[in-house]
This record gives structure tokens, sequence and C-alpha cells, in this order.
């Protein structure tokens, strides 16, 4: 029995899955299904105020029903294999998906086992994340309930979306600690992967002072080995592989992780990825195609695209894609994706920054004049209320790029 054909079939139903899908429809494109098995879709950079107190589940939710755009054929499943030689998708539910041309976007996921014991850990009240929907209301409520005792943050550089947004909890702690008094009681440790907190060199200065002013003692290059949940300890090494210099065990009365990630299974035993990637799909950075097989795309968490993940660089990525697609079958010229990426991070519950680069990791503006690195209350209020607005009623619908 043939199966279902679609002229763009689209894997993964989160933000690039479904802006992509939006933006192939208003751009021409007769026939885009959609696979994504969730019946509710997350706006993810809101999880970062659930766990510092600042937003609630609620605000960050919405049927998948209501976004997929009028006009992509949903299927509401599962990938679990590509046979790109075949063009044909398999499906946890046994079905099978045609396709002219595929494009990857199903997200990374939490790698549990890239650090022992951080599982375990995160499954008591004492150890929480806000990269998973489940965790981070219980991540605030260990925070806020935090009046004395060490509070240790630990931000990976291995796949996390967005890294550096891991520090949002920090900070909006700190500030509520700050404001109840308590902050003097608060020993705060922050152990960062990467050799800087954000992106630019601007912006881990402006992170480092307010960091400072918090009294968080901050370790840069570093790396959490393992948990021992029971002990409540956290055993560090450097990121080059030897020892912390500065001690290599932290007690914790509070732990939050922004953990590493990998990709799906399936994309590497499909034979989509690129080596020692843990999994991600092996596209051109520039025009996002993949290496070998012409007809195969992918953008967002999934891609080695030699940047850091984020929102914004979707509204990048997107654009790009939704013209290569059609531009690739005619032979006309593909267009590029510069490796624009931005971390928006809180400094306080009232202030946040913008740490905007490209994947050299020179500083990009969006706009010359004001000077978004520096901490400012217009742009969390941008953040925080303005740009979900943004997502669900354009970005969603194909009119952002």
């Amino acid at each position: 029995m043939t199966p279902p054909r679609h002229r763009v079939l689209v894997v993964g139903g989160g933000n690039a899955g479904v802006s992509l899908a939006a933006k192939l429809l208003r751009g021409g494109c007769p026939d885009v299904g959609l696979v994504e098995p969730s019946p509710t879709h997350h706006y993810r950079p809101l999880l970062s105020y659930v766990a510092g107190g600042a937003a609630t589940l609620d605000d960050l939710r919405r049927p998948q029903a209501d976004v997929v755009p009028d006009g992509v054929h949903w299927h509401q499943d599962s990938v679990v294999a590509v046979d790109p030689d075949a063009s044909v998708v398999h499906l946890a539910g046994g079905g099978e998906l045609a396709y002219g041309d595929l494009v990857l976007c199903p997200g990374s996921r939490v790698d549990w086992d890239a650090v022992p014991g951080l599982r375990v850990a995160c499954a008591t009240p004492h150890a929480s994340t806000s990269y998973l929907p489940e965790h981070a209301p219980q991540a605030w409520d260990m925070l806020s309930g935090l009046t004395s005792g060490r509070a240790v943050f630990v931000v990976s550089d291995r796949h996390v979306p967005c890294s550096p947004v891991g520090l949002k909890p920090l900070f909006l702690a700190a500030d509520h600690w700050r404001s109840t008094g308590v902050l003097g009681d608060v020993t705060i440790d922050l152990v960062v992967e990467g050799s800087r907190l954000a992106g630019t060199a601007r912006a881990d200065q402006e992170l480092r002072a307010a960091a400072d002013d918090y009294g968080v003692r901050v370790r840069t290059g570093t790396v959490a080995q393992r948990v021992d949940p029971a002990a409540r300890t956290v055993h560090l090494r450097s990121a080059d592989g030897t020892a912390a210099p500065d001690g290599t065990t932290l007690g914790y009365d509070a732990l939050f992780v922004a953990p590493p990630h990998r990709a799906p299974g399936w994309v590497t035993t499909s034979g989509l990825a690129a080596e020692g990637t843990d999994g991600f799909v092996d596209v051109d950075p520039l025009t996002l195609q993949h290496r070998t097989h012409p007809r195969v795309w992918a953008l967002g968490d999934v891609a080695t695209v030699d940047t850091s993940p984020s929102g914004g660089a979707l509204r990048k990525q997107v654009p790009v894609v939704a013209h290569n697609i059609p531009a690739h079958l005619v032979g006309a010229p593909l267009r590029h994706y510069d490796g624009y990426t931005v971390a928006p991070v809180t400094t306080s519950r009232h202030e946040l920054l913008l740490a905007e680069h490209d994947r050299e990791g020179h500083a990009e503006p969006t706009i010359p004049f004001p000077d978004l690195v520096r901490p400012r209350r217009s742009l969390y209020l941008f953040d925080r209320y303005v740009e979900p607005q943004v997502y669900w009623h354009r970005l969603l619908r194909g009119k952002v790029s």
C-alpha cells in the first residue's frame, strides 16, 4: 500500500515546525504535513520565568490544534525512523508518510545519562530544572522556599537550548532573596561549562557584575560530573577533564540545572547525524540542507548550525529554509543563515539584557541604539509580556522573518 505523500513534511510541532509550516503555506506550497505527537504546545522561553516565579504554566500553554496552521495536515504521531533513500518516514503508530522534501525540527532531549544521578536528584524537592514543563514549577517552589543554606546553579554547554537563559532563575531567585531579606543567609554558587556567562564579552561583563552584586561565586570552564542525591552533593570537574581546581564537590540545599541535551535517537539510526555531535542532524550550517541527502533539511535545536540554538535564531533560520526548499528544486541560489542567535537574560525581577551574536561570537545587535546589552526594564517587559504575544499571533502564523 502506497503511504500518504506530502510535498513538504515537517517533523516537530514546536516553534520551528509550526512557524515554518505557516511560512511555507504563505509562500505558496500546496501541501504541507506536520508530525507532532503532543496535544499541547508550549512557548518554551517562558519556562525559565516559571522557574523564577514570574510566570505560570498556563501562560505558556495552548492546545496544539489551535496553533497548527489551517491547511496543514497534522499527523499526531511520533517519528521512529527515516528512510532518506526511499523518502519515507516511519511512525510510532505503525504508519508511513512519504515526502518530497523533509524538514527535521523535533528539538532536542534532556540527556539525563550525561550526568549520573541527576534524574534521581530532580525527583526530589532539592533539585530541578526549567527545561521540562513538569519540573519548572517545582524549581520555583524549591528556590522560593529556601531561606538559608546553599543554592547551586549548573549551566551546561552541551547542546543546551539557549543555555544562558538558564541564568534567569538564578537572578530572579537572588532578587527575591534580597527583597525578602534572606540573601545574606544563602550561599549561591554558579557553575558554567563555557568560558563566558553569555556569548559576547560585553554581555559576560554585565552578567558577572550582576552576579557579583548578589554575592554569587562564579566558576566557568566547569561541569557537573555527577550528582549524589542522597548526600545532596554535586561533583565537579573542569571542562577539559581535569579536577576542578577549587574543590571537586559542592553540597547543596537547592540545585538548579540547565542540563546537557542530545538529539532524538532515530536521527542517528536513520543515518542523518553528524559524527561526534550526540546525534544532531548533519546539515550545511549556511543553507541548512543535509550534506548527504539534499531533499532533507533541518533547523532549530536538532541541527548542527555552529551557533547557540535559540528562538531568535529560528527567526533567521525559518525564512532561509522556506526559501531554499523551492529554490533547490529549480536550481536557484540558496540563501544563507549567518549564525545569528540571541539570549535574553534577566539580571533582576525587573531588568533584562540581550546577548546577540553571530556564530563567530561577534556582536550582532538588532538595532544600533539603544544599547540592548545594558540591562533595561523595557527589555524585561518586552521579553516577558510582549514577546509571547508576538509568538502566538505572528510568528506561529509565518508573519515574522
